[in-house]
């Protein structure tokens, strides 16, 4: 593009700020002096500019997109898969957590069981794995198991349980995390019953617990609705088992000796 002898005209520029403000165009509006500058300098097309231009403001959209889907996911804290050390567990293979990372398992609407003690990375690997999901568009929703059960009891009791378990029901990727950690009495099981029925075959939902299937009826008491619970969220889907080894206490542990020694 070549150079103007008479330099950027001041009513060109209002111009562009102008119709960027109307078009809702911020990155372009922000963006436009230096990337025209820029155009000058390498002597770029017209069109080459324009693409640089639409590029620029694509890219940052994409960007605000994901951060407003990771944020009305509701993540506790940041956590991400590039920051995974998988050297300190050997139960988790690295390829399959970056094939579970495409996010195919959530378009198509199946379940992932994320299994083992505390301090073995399944609750990093829930969080991250959700992240990669809200980053590629996807509508994520993390919630804990107890406060997922006493908000559909307070439902029940309002009389909104109906909306309540539509709301879970119509997010692409339900993440349930600490499921296992405390006995839920049989109301409490059959309304989080509900919210997997609600979803199944149709929305993604991954669990995180410290308890083997097998162990579930502490949490399940009545055998047959905790049967009914594994099902839903197994059939056709994938389980990682995380193993026993807290990853978390042999690095305490590590610390510890390292500042004896």
């Amino acid at each position: 593009m070549a150079d103007d002898p008479q330099g950027p005209g001041l009513d060109a520029t209002t111009a562009i700020d102008q119709a960027c403000r109307m078009l809702r165009l911020p990155t372009i509006r922000g963006q436009f002096p230096d990337l025209a500058d820029a155009a000058s300098r390498e002597q770029m097309s017209y069109r080459g500019f324009l693409a640089e231009l639409l590029l620029a403001e694509c890219d940052d959209r994409a960007r605000r997109r994901s951060e407003r889907h990771i944020k009305a996911a509701g993540f506790p804290r940041e956590k991400s898969l590039r920051a995974f050390d998988y050297d300190a567990n050997s139960n988790i293979d690295a390829a399959t957590i970056n094939t579970l990372a495409t996010c195919e398992w959530v378009r198509k609407g199946h379940p992932l069981c994320l299994i083992g003690d505390s301090g073995t990375g399944k609750s990093h690997l829930l969080i991250a794995l959700g992240t990669e999901a809200a980053m590629k568009g996807y509508r994520v929703k993390y919630v804990l198991a107890t406060k997922l059960v006493n908000e559909l009891v307070e439902a029940a009791d309002e009389k909104q349980l109906a909306k309540t378990i539509a709301r879970y029901g119509r997010v692409d990727l339900l993440c349930i995390d600490e499921l296992g950690y405390m006995e839920l009495d049989r109301r409490g099981a059959e309304l989080l019953f509900q919210v997997l029925t609600e979803r199944e075959e149709k929305n993604s939902v991954a669990i995180a617990s410290n308890e083997s299937f097998g162990g579930w009826t502490k949490t399940f008491t009545d055998p047959r609705l905790c049967a009914a619970i594994v099902d839903r969220i197994t059939f056709g889907g994938k389980i990682i088992e995380t193993g026993t080894d807290s990853y978390r206490l042999a690095q305490t542990k590590a610390r510890t000796q390292a500042n004896v020694g």
